[in-house]
């Protein structure tokens, strides 16, 4: 197998990664991109025998070291929306510098890329991305993924505070998503890193096999609590000064709005099963995730 370099390694997506494609190669074969080489993950990773690098988006020169001698790049996104462009431009231009013959990235889905899209800064991101690594001439595959499932329990809250307000409140109105657990994303990815040739130039759009809406959500809710609970869904405005008034931050409250938003505009409501097809089996209900959180 070619020598492979997961980055984001210490984040949940690299780092499951990394463990199912140990699974299917030898360990030896597989490096991780770490920001703290002495840090408490990337010591677990040198002791279970990966190859661990130091690299940050921010650090052009980091990234032309780590990507010596690298044939494929798992590319995770980076996770600050707001330095995305220049870090993932850094990240492109680097992996074609050092000869990387095979990328891929996560990206994803989307139906409205226009600049009045309410997740434009992000859909932008990754649209730009996407355009850099196929202009680079570098063989590609774009991962297009749906919401973690593991955003439901991030966007509703404890579940202390849910049995409190008893209530599913969110601006997504009818909206479904197809939501994936972070697990299926990498089970799936580790699959196509153990055997990258066939996905070559390839763009897929990891969807789960089922799509559902917060009211769902909020049946689900009520089945695992034993308590009913409603489901309110304010227009975007009213949302954001409740939030505001319960103290959430700014940043976060624009965060969640503009996820509502796209949510209830269908951006996530998407029926492929190129998923389905490159893990063999349908994927994980969001409502086993949703389980586990609030159990």
């Amino acid at each position: 197998m070619a020598k492979t370099l997961i980055t984001g390694a210490t984040g949940g997506l690299g780092s499951a990664v990394a463990t199912f494609l140990k699974n299917k190669t030898a360990v030896e074969n597989i490096a991780v991109l770490v920001r703290d080489t002495q840090g408490e993950k990337a010591r677990q990773f040198r002791a279970e025998g990966f190859d661990v690098r130091r690299g940050d988006y921010n650090d052009p020169a980091s990234l032309a070291a780590a990507f010596q001698g690298i044939e494929v790049l798992y590319f995770v996104s980076g996770s600050d929306v707001h330095a995305r462009l220049p870090q993932h431009q850094n990240v492109v231009n680097a992996a074609k510098a050092a000869g990387v013959k095979h990328i891929l990235y996560t990206s994803t889905v989307r139906k409205d890329e226009s600049s009045a899209a309410p997740l434009h800064l992000v859909v932008h991101a990754h649209a730009q991305t996407e355009k850099w690594i196929q202009e680079s001439g570098l063989p590609y595959t774009l991962l297009r993924h749906n919401l973690y499932a593991e955003v439901v329990p991030l966007f509703l809250g404890t579940k202390e505070q849910l049995l409190q307000s008893k209530t599913v409140y969110q601006p997504t109105g009818h909206g479904k998503t197809a939501f994936v657990p972070r697990q299926d994303f990498a089970e799936a990815e580790a699959n196509i890193l153990a055997n990258p040739q066939p996905h070559v130039n390839k763009t897929y759009e990891f969807n789960g096999s089922e799509a559902i809406t917060f009211a769902q959500v909020a049946e689900i809710l009520s089945e695992i609590t034993g308590e009913k609970i409603a489901y309110v869904s304010p227009d975007a405005k009213e949302f954001e000064q409740t939030l505001a008034g319960h103290g959430v931050p700014a940043p976060i409250v624009a965060l969640v709005s503009s996820f509502g938003q796209g949510i209830a505009n269908g951006e996530f409501d998407h029926k492929t099963n190129d998923l389905e097809k490159v893990l063999g089996r349908k994927t994980t209900p969001a409502a086993e995730v949703i389980k586990q959180a609030y159990k």
